[in-house]
């Protein structure tokens, strides 16, 4: 049987960034599709992957001691929401908590940025998809620094004060942070969807013309467009920065949707695997109350079926 993780093993090696590696994304396609599977191929494959998610979600809850963190960035219509649903539609939603972050509160804003992504991280057997995430504070206010006055921090009273410094200390702030879930049980995924400015236009053009899409459109999205090349940079700047070997980024080619979610079903039930996670097992003790347990209830369908 084809199997998803291992259908795509060696372009998942070439989507994770490196740590340490300078990222250009001009290198990275948009485009890419695998060199043997196509779309219908590519479908079959999502849904084995979905079962399998599914599956080990089960003995991730049991096992009860690594949490899973998924982060999902990307410019707009890259196809996140999506990407949620299609590939997390199998597992159970009780184990499953989804984050779409939006411009923070002023009561957010009244603590550390961080502060409201770590109150909606994932405890254990449990796992936590950010549809963008703290990584906003160093992409959105990147392209509008203005944004960060209003945290207020100390010595950062002008635009002029978030210089190239201040934003390489951000980068320092938020490895310590994703180390520090790391090291305490929390395995981190980061997906950049790499979309090119010529689908993004395609899709924009589909939220006007569609009806049934127009909810989806909103006119802020042209602004931040014009902002293109200053967006890319930023993500080049946080990618290269920030991908760690206890919290890799992965760059997934999405102007294709169904191979970006196919791509991002595989990264993720590769690093299941690694995990190799298992039902606790049962000690001697308990296997005792277990047959104990069996016969008394046997014995109840037997004190039933004579009083019938």
């Amino acid at each position: 049987m084809r199997m998803v993780s291992d259908e795509l093993y060696v372009p998942m090696k070439n989507m994770m960034v490196k740590p340490g590696k300078s990222v250009n994304l001009k290198k990275y396609e948009t485009d890419y599709t695998g060199n043997s599977i196509n779309k219908e191929v590519g479908v079959e494959l999502l849904e084995q992957g979905r079962k399998r998610l599914s599956e080990v979600q089960d003995k991730l809850y049991a096992h009860n001691q690594y949490s899973v963190l998924i982060i999902l960035q990307a410019m707009d219509a890259a196809g996140k929401d999506s990407a949620v649903k299609h590939i997390m539609s199998g597992l159970n939603p009780l184990g499953v908590k989804v984050h779409s972050f939006k411009a923070p509160t002023s009561h957010e804003l009244d603590h550390n940025y961080l502060w409201r992504h770590s109150l909606a991280m994932p405890a254990r057997g449990e796992i936590a998809i950010h549809n963008r995430s703290h990584y906003e504070n160093v992409l959105v206010t990147r392209v509008h620094p203005e944004y960060i006055l209003n945290e207020r921090i100390p010595e950062v009273e002008k635009v002029k004060d978030i210089d190239d410094k201040f934003w390489e200390q951000r980068f320092k702030q938020i490895n310590r942070f994703e180390k520090n879930l790391a090291q305490n049980g929390t395995v981190i995924l980061k997906f950049f969807l790499h979309l090119s400015r010529k689908e993004q236009k395609k899709r924009l053009l589909e939220r006007i013309d569609d009806p049934t899409k127009n909810w989806k459109f909103a006119f802020g999205d042209l602004k931040e467009r014009a902002q293109w090349d200053v967006y890319q940079h930023a993500y080049q700047e946080a990618i290269s920065a920030t991908s760690k070997p206890y919290a890799p980024w992965f760059i997934i080619p999405a102007d294709d949707k169904w191979y970006a979610r196919l791509a991002i079903a595989a990264i993720i039930s590769k690093k299941f695997e690694e995990l190799k996670l298992t039902y606790p097992e049962v000690t001697a003790e308990q296997r005792a109350e277990l047959q104990k347990a069996r016969e008394i209830l046997t014995a109840e369908i037997e004190s039933s079926k004579k009083k019938k």
